[in-house]
């Protein structure tokens, strides 16, 4: 069958697989010739399919990152957890479909959940701005955030993002003001974080829910300042050049964990998350379960400026 989403390093493979299809439609048993091209194509194409997906290189990993059938921070909710109850609106504006709140239990655990959230159809992703929250979006996140702390509740944060929504009507409501509120409200929490990059990580947009006291990234994740086609059109006046800067922007999963940025890299099949998600929901619920197990029993206090303490330790300069 026809693959419904073809990214652009894999199309050659792609075509390839769609050329063995067509020829094993065709009754060889009379052409033995055919027969030995049609195996050796087979051969091809699986010396090719590792050569392609093995060793991606950074905007190879951004195209897997954002793969329509990747699996979304709705899919890891109802997967991982339990009991899920969702919490609508940030008692100001209204409630923004593209920032995802609730209370769930995870193994045993009652804990808060925030997630950036895309959509699976074009009909969704409107409603979800494509996984880019407006000023609402990041209130509702702090008003969970603040309950968390109040009852303290765990925080596991899903990131998914390219960016807060850029949008005149987002700046009209305050969307830096709101970030700048989530970034002091999440450092401050007297209780566990855990944040989870599941796909895209972009800008302020990804950080106002983006750390904590544990930092887990998928393998085709990445984490920036800004998109490589937002970059290379500020760099080179034109977003085709994305490839050439994303190698420049430090922004993959290993980058994360060699800067001291992540802690830990969740594997993922060959070819991304959406060839074998369930594989992927295992390693993450390894992954937050342990990280939670390990920091719950510390002292509140103790947590708020430890992870302060983590934030001023990133990064270096020089005068």
């Amino acid at each position: 069958m026809p693959r419904k989403h073809v990214m652009e390093f894999e199309r050659p493979l792609v075509e390839l697989e769609e050329k063995l299809e067509q020829l094993r439609r065709i009754d060889v048993s009379a052409t033995p010739e055919l027969a030995t091209e049609v195996d050796s194509l087979a051969r091809e194409i699986e010396r090719l399919h590792d050569e392609t997906y093995r060793d991606l290189g950074p905007w190879e990993r951004v195209q897997v990152s954002r793969h329509p059938d990747r699996p979304r921070t709705d899919d890891y909710v109802a997967e991982l957890f339990t009991d899920a109850i969702e919490l609508r609106g940030d008692r100001a504006h209204g409630d923004d479909e593209a920032m995802f709140a609730a209370l769930a239990t995870l193994q045993g655990r009652r804990v808060a959940v925030l997630g950036h959230r895309k959509g699976r159809d074009t009909k969704e992703n409107l409603r979800r701005h494509f996984g880019m929250p407006h000023p609402e979006g990041y209130r509702k996140a702090l008003r969970v955030m603040r309950l968390a702390d109040r009852f303290g509740l765990p925080l596991v944060t899903f990131v998914d993002t390219q960016g807060a929504y850029p949008g005149k009507e987002a700046e009209e409501r305050g969307v830096g003001w709101a970030i700048a509120e989530c970034l002091a409200g999440l450092v401050s929490l007297r209780v566990p974080v855990v944040s989870i990059n599941v796909g895209e990580g972009g800008s302020g947009g990804a950080l106002a829910i983006g750390f904590g006291d544990r930092l887990v990234m998928l393998e085709n994740s990445y984490y920036s300042v800004i998109t490589p086609e937002a970059c290379a059109s500020i760099l080179h006046k034109d977003a085709s050049q994305a490839p050439l800067v994303a190698g420049c922007l430090a922004m993959t999963a290993e980058d994360m964990v060699r800067l001291g940025l992540a802690d830990q890299v969740v594997p993922e099949p060959l070819g991304g998350a959406h060839r074998d998600a369930g594989m992927v929901y295992a390693g993450v619920r390894k992954a937050v379960t342990a990280a939670l197990e390990e920091l719950t029993g510390e002292e509140r206090e103790a947590l708020a400026a430890s992870r302060y303490e983590r934030l001023r330790t990133i990064g270096a300069f020089s005068e």
